[in-house]
């Protein structure tokens, strides 16, 4: 049975590499969201905190392990766009499709990929972040911690 699992996931791997191809096309496409005033700062901080895993480089995985240990840097950043993407508005992402001239079914179908490729559990979990997200702003905003970050980054010279 676990081989069985396991042979799943590579074919679903392989089947992956036509998605992978077109990731300049989507790269454009989340560029062009990322611009637009309409997406949420904090949809957008979802990217960011998936960059900021990346720089750290402080892994879940260590990148010492043959394969597998870039394996989480990869998880992460599908995990995030797949977060990004899905909280942008339907009339917002469509009109984003159409100006880059991308197919919309052809998206929908990779998307589709995507999820096949990620175990449920993992899913489910990360689809919590925009909420814990939407609650850190909610108690920043209520500390009155923002003015107050914006006013420490305007300030002219260092922060020593």
């Amino acid at each position: 049975m676990r081989t069985g699992v396991l042979l799943g996931r590579g074919l679903a791997l392989v089947a992956f590499l036509p998605v992978a191809s077109r990731a300049p096309m989507y790269a454009r496409l989340i560029w062009s969201l990322i611009g637009d005033d309409r997406v949420s700062t904090r949809r957008k901080a979802l990217l960011g905190g998936a960059g900021g895993y990346l720089l750290i480089g402080r892994d879940i995985i260590p990148d010492s392990i043959p394969l597998i240990g870039r394996l989480d840097d990869l998880v992460v950043v599908v995990l995030a766009v797949e977060l990004f993407l899905d909280g942008i508005p339907s009339e917002l992402l469509h009109e984003k499709l159409d100006e880059l001239g991308l197919d919309p079914r052809a998206y929908d179908r990779d998307i589709a990929q995507f999820r096949r490729l990620m175990p449920r559990p993992v899913r489910r979990a990360v689809h919590e972040v925009p909420r814990l997200i939407d609650t850190a702003a909610d108690l920043a905003a209520q500390a009155g911690v923002g003015p107050r970050l914006r006013s420490l980054i305007s300030k002219e010279g260092s922060f020593a």
